[in-house]
């Protein structure tokens, strides 16, 4: 088992969806319900740029900027550090904020949601093309976590977290096809993940401490831990795409760990694949 290292001070309250682009200079991630974008810079500092009552995710856009997920919808900025601009809401449900989301290699982005009171089945699964055309994908899931795509990719890797498994699709015609699951472990609440150069699935067990590296067999190969346990997301990034990056949160616990809010690192030897930009 690895051991990820601490890289900043518990500077989110819930942190989410570290993602690396050169466009923005390195790792950015978000302080969800704070609504703000989180950048590491070079000299370790942090800066935070408010965009909402909730920021989701972050993922940049093929020409330039960025897109990030708000609570009922998506923002599009022109620009790396720039306020993004809200486009309209997907839903009008105040009970159901967005959660998580990633980018298909043809540039589609992947958007989900989940309930705030976590009622099952009260979230959507939603599908935005580069032209802006929104189409649900699933509509009966309750947290709709990590999203990511094989090195070729033929496979699409997804988690709602409450079904305590991650799934695979097939990708055919640009479609999510097939579902079936992919791996589970024994009481797992898989978050978010990530899939590296090789195919293999780094995927955060929230709750666990842990993240979990898993071959495209099914294969568990590693295990990196965590000194706070409710581990939420991670990618692969660096120069040389081999630095794994874990957010944490310390959301709704009385006595969190000192690192509950940290973002965490850890070196492996597998590289991960460039970030998959939003085509909008």
């Amino acid at each position: 088992m690895l051991r990820a290292e601490q890289v900043t001070d518990a500077v989110a309250y819930h942190g989410e969806g570290p993602c690396w682009s050169p466009t923005w200079g390195g790792l950015r991630w978000v302080d969800m319900l704070a609504g703000d974008l989180l950048t590491l810079r070079d000299d370790g500092s942090v800066d935070r740029l408010h965009v909402g009552d909730v920021a989701a995710f972050v993922r940049p856009r093929a020409r330039g900027g960025y897109v990030v997920g708000l609570e009922r919808g998506i923002a599009l900025a022109d620009g790396p550090d720039a306020v993004p601009t809200p486009l309209p809401e997907l839903w009008s449900d105040t009970g159901v904020r967005m959660n998580e989301g990633g980018c298909d290699p043809s540039g589609v982005l992947y958007a989900g949601s989940m309930p705030y009171d976590v009622t099952p089945g009260g979230a959507r699964l939603y599908r935005i093309a580069p032209d802006g055309d929104v189409e649900v994908v699933l509509d009966d899931v309750t947290i709709s976590n990590g999203i990511d795509f094989s090195p070729d990719g033929t496979r699409a890797y997804y988690n709602d977290t409450p079904t305590g498994r991650t799934d695979v699709f097939d990708v055919v015609d640009g479609r999510l096809t097939g579902r079936r699951p992919f791996f589970a472990g024994e009481d797992d609440h898989p978050d978010g993940l990530t899939v590296d150069s090789a195919g293999n699935v780094w995927v955060a067990l929230h709750g666990a401490g842990r993240v979990r590296c898993v071959s495209p067999s099914g294969e568990v190969l590693t295990e990196v831990e965590v000194a706070a346990a409710q581990v939420t997301a991670c990618t692969l990034g660096g120069p040389t795409l081999q630095d794994l990056y874990i957010s944490t949160s310390r959301e709704n616990l009385d006595d969190p760990e000192p690192g509950a809010g940290a973002l965490f690192h850890v070196r492996v030897e597998v590289p991960g694949k460039p970030v998959l930009p939003y085509g909008g």
